[in-house]
């Protein structure tokens, strides 16, 4: 199966010769698996490269919150679609042999993740370990001897292995640390808040128009589905070709993320142009519903605005302290995205009702919520005494940049950003 997608990424790299392409283009074309947008697999390496900190500035605590790591899909109806479609095809002998192969694929699929869906798969809870290892090595005082450290999850059993995890970790490298680990309902309304009015409002009816004409140009099902049945006409009375491109690609793209990776591979069943469509559709999608944009008024970011204030509060407490430690917060992506809009981390705050002008922006769903997307905030300051506190802000474990100024950046002034982002939280707030 890896042969296979070697002979996809091979003819897609070809392809690239021939055509004038986006930026993001070419990364799905040279990395088809990008293209799974809040499915893909986290970065997961250790030569990441740091600006050193101004003379004097020692970091003294850690500031996280991060997305439970790789999982299966959440709902089994998202694997019974296809696999049931493929299988009535089956019955009435209409699927190709690469049809037969992918149906083959589709019931192992199925049976391993029968009483599985939505749960913690092997890779997530290394991935965690990684990201808690690479955070001791690099912030080794924040770490040392008995320091505290204070997580906090989500109810979702993903987000609490992700944080066990994590805990596991760090324990092991120091057994002297105080932990003090914590999921409950209690916490809900800060690492997974639910905003009802800003969530009635994502797809107004302007955004509805927006999206549908944007989808409209970029679907492509024919080529696919001539590849799998037999029968033309059959597809046509009998098939939602739409409804089983999303599922099967839905499917291909969670595959990674889980131990039949090494073993079953349905991405390659799709071509570069169609995933590339694909996931510009996907990426529209993320905009729209937690993003800033313009369709439904772009206030979608503000849903996290509870965790942030929570993020500066809890700072401000901890800066009093002698020795901190760090903060660990476990959640979800539809968390992660929003806070980086409602940041303006990396320029993520960029608004439009153009969905045509958002790729070209550069606003990038995957460059910010792969499995295990993190956000971390490191606090430097020479002493306990030290009132002018820095830090830094880590995307997924990569210096990010914030709408501050700074002649010090990638750091920033601690004052600087909590004044500018209260006055921006207690603006919004007095217009609702």
């Amino acid at each position: 199966m890896m042969a296979r997608l070697s002979i996809i990424i091979i003819m897609c790299l070809g392809l690239m010769e021939t055509v004038s392409a986006q930026t993001i283009h070419d990364e799905i074309i040279k990395a088809p698996l990008l293209s799974a947008d809040n499915y893909s697999v986290y970065p997961d390496r250790d030569d990441h490269q740091y600006t050193p900190a101004p003379s004097g500035k020692k970091p003294f605590y850690i500031s996280h919150y991060g997305r439970h790591g790789s999982r299966n899909m959440s709902s089994l109806k998202s694997y019974n679609i296809p696999l049931d479609m493929m299988a009535k095809a089956d019955s009435l002998d209409k699927l190709t042999p690469l049809g037969k192969d992918v149906l083959r694929q589709l019931r192992i699929i199925h049976k391993n993740v029968r009483g599985r869906t939505g749960d913690l798969t092997a890779l997530g809870s290394i991935q965690h370990r990684h990201i808690a290892r690479r955070m001791m090595e690099h912030y080794p005082e924040v770490f040392a001897d008995s320091a505290h450290i204070d997580a906090h999850s989500s109810t979702k059993t993903r987000c609490i292995l992700s944080m066990g995890s994590a805990i596991q970790q760090m324990v092991a490298l120091n057994p002297k640390l105080k932990i003090r680990m914590d999921a409950s309902k209690h916490d809900m309304w800060y690492l997974n808040y639910q905003d009802k009015l800003l969530r009635d409002s994502m797809m107004t009816y302007t955004a509805k128009q927006g999206y549908q004409e944007f989808t409209q140009k970029r679907e492509h099902n024919e080529r696919l589905m001539e590849s799998l049945f037999k029968d033309t006409a059959y597809v046509r009375q009998h098939v939602d070709d739409g409804t089983l491109n999303y599922y099967l690609f839905k499917v291909a793209s969670i595959l990674p993320n889980t131990h039949l990776a090494d073993s079953l591979h349905l991405i390659d069943i799709f071509t570069c142009e169609e995933l590339y469509h694909i996931w510009q559709k996907e990426n529209a999608w993320w905009y729209i519903t937690y993003g800033p944009s313009l369709l439904n008024g772009g206030g979608e970011p503000y849903t996290q605005r509870k965790l942030l204030r929570r993020i500066i509060e809890e700072a401000d407490s901890c800066i009093a302290l002698p020795k901190p430690g760090v903060s660990l917060r476990y959640g979800h992506d539809t968390v992660i995205l929003p806070l980086t809009c409602l940041l303006n981390l990396n320029g993520y705050d960029f608004k439009t009702m153009d969905l045509e002008e958002v790729e070209s922006n550069y606003w990038i769903a995957y460059h910010v919520f792969p499995m295990a997307a993190n956000i971390q905030l490191i606090f430097y300051r020479e002493s306990p005494s030290d009132e002018d506190v820095i830090f830094k802000i880590l995307l997924n474990e990569e210096e990010a940049t914030l709408p501050l100024s700074s002649s010090i950046a990638p750091y920033y002034r601690w004052s600087d950003f909590r004044d500018f982002y209260l006055k921006k939280l207690d603006a919004y707030e007095a217009s609702r």
